[in-house]
Formats: C-alpha cells, structure tokens, sequence
C-alpha cells in the first residue's frame, strides 16, 4: 500500500488533544452543585477522587483530560436536571452543602447555561444563582458507562 505525503502530514490532524480547556466542564459541574449534587457525589458517580473534582469546581485546573470531560458531559446530561437525592441526614446535609456553595459562588443552573456556548474558552453565563427544583431526583452514583474503548482493545 502506497500512502501519499498528503495522507501522512494529514493523519495527526483527527487525533484528540492530550488536554482540553476546563471551562465548559466546571460550569457543568458547578450547575451540579446548585442541583445538591456535592463534589464527592460527582466523583464517585465519575470514579475519580474528590478532589480532582474540588479543584475543577474551584477553578484551580486550567485544562483536563478529554476522557475527563467526555465522562464530565455524560453525567451532566443525566443529572443536569435533577435534584440529588436527600433520604438520609447525610445526604440532605451533603446537598444543602452543595447547594450553599453554588449560592456563595453565584452559580447558575444547567437551564441558564447556553449549550451552543458551553466548550468555548471564556464562555461566561449570563445569569447567576437561582433557585432549582428540577424534574426529580438522580438516583444512583455508579460510573456513567464510557462510549470509547480502552487502549489495546
């Protein structure tokens, strides 16, 4: 098989980056928060630890993995709607928790984010913190199942 010059220099153009912009997914995540969807919820529904998810909500991370964000957006689009759930005093004390914070940070729920807009670097809401009851209450924080392979697969 000959391949041409064109072929080759052209190939690494549809690799994914190593590192995304975070913006788009702290903003997922922070609308989490006003939901009562704590960062040690998200983390264990993400299987990551919770501090990796403390310092995307915080703003510390700059960039993150694509795999992070497409795993970020998976969760968000179950949950974006929904209230956490609140049965025991330890989960209405960790929701209350959440919800203090988007409240403190003046965060703003997934409706008054603009999807289109989302992923762009230095995209900003328009709105701030409101109330949000949502649709009903996300049940479960078991992994969101991946739509990708592993390596070697």
């Amino acid at each position: 098989m000959n391949l041409n010059r064109s072929d080759q220099s052209t190939s690494h153009r549809y690799a994914k980056p190593a590192r995304v912009d975070a913006g788009g997914s702290r903003l997922r995540l922070r609308a989490l928060h006003v939901m009562g969807h704590g960062s040690a919820r998200i983390a264990r529904a993400l299987g990551v630890r919770p501090s990796a998810i403390q310092q995307l909500v915080r703003g510390d991370a700059a960039t993150i993995s694509p795999r992070l964000r497409d795993a970020i957006i998976d969760l968000y689009d179950a949950w974006w709607d929904k209230r956490a759930p609140e049965r025991t005093r330890a989960e209405r004390g960790a929701a209350t928790a959440a919800r203090r914070r988007a409240i403190a940070g003046n965060w703003c729920a997934g409706a008054a984010l603009n999807d289109d807009l989302l992923d762009t670097p230095g995209y900003r809401p328009s709105q701030g913190w409101k109330p949000a009851t949502g649709t009903g209450v996300a049940i479960g924080t078991r992994p969101v199942p991946r739509p990708y392979r592993r390596r070697g697969a």
